[in-house]
């Protein structure tokens, strides 16, 4: 038998209220969180391109760090895995027996902490360190991806706090110290075949103006 450990004793009270109340909710509401809940990672990942797409107008250093955060929210992704697998929390579905809006996973799918949400905080908190104005959209996101993953019954609510901060973490360890990256690495890189990724077309940004303005003797 494969050990288990049972949430429910955390905050399973708070996780039937909440699914109690989709239960009563309008159908029409219950359907968008649904939809949300399932598809919306796919607009944090418009988010990144958006980000990245801004940052080659700004320059090489700030469109390299753009281009870091899908590689950052996949080593989240990573690490909280491996928190699964040391944890081993059953689904509160299994554990509660309660009717909910999402199909009851089946017995092995771990609960804590919630894959989603550390996705999705990984993905708001590195954008925030990209653009600022993308990452305040990222963030609020990312806050209703972790409320709809309790609301159609996937996580207990600690899950989901557990994701966030995970996230949020990796992200926050990793993007710092890349937002220091040094100029000189960033223009060395836009002088090989990765230029287009790094800089726009029309864009005169800094890090290659030195380039630009020096003149044969």
């Amino acid at each position: 038998m494969t050990y288990a450990f049972d949430g429910a004793p955390i905050d399973g009270w708070a996780y039937t209220d909440v699914v109690d109340l989709a239960r009563r909710t309008p159908s029409w509401l219950d359907a968008l969180i649904s939809a949300w809940s399932t598809y919306g990672l796919g607009v944090f990942a418009v988010l990144m391109v958006l980000a990245w797409w801004r940052a080659r107008r700004t320059g090489s250093r700030a469109a390299l760090l753009a281009l870091a955060v899908p590689l950052l929210v996949v080593l989240a992704y990573a690490v909280n895995s491996v928190l699964k697998l040391l944890v081993r929390e059953d689904r509160p579905c299994q554990s509660l027996h309660v009717v909910t809006l999402e199909a009851c996973p089946a017995p092995g799918d771990w609960s804590f902490p919630s894959n989603h949400a550390v996705i999705a905080a990984a993905a708001a908190v590195a954008l925030f360190l990209v653009s600022r104005r993308i990452g305040y959209v990222a963030l609020v996101a990312a806050g209703a991806m972790a409320v709809s993953r309790v609301w159609v019954g996937a996580h207990y609510p600690h899950d989901v706090v557990a994701g966030f901060m995970v996230g949020a973490l990796v992200a926050s360890l990793t993007m710092i110290p890349l937002s220091r990256c040094p100029y000189a690495l960033a223009h060395r890189l836009e002088t090989t075949r990765l230029r287009p990724l790094l800089v726009a077309s029309t864009a005169t940004d800094r890090d290659t103006a030195p380039e630009r303005t020096a003149t044969p003797t």
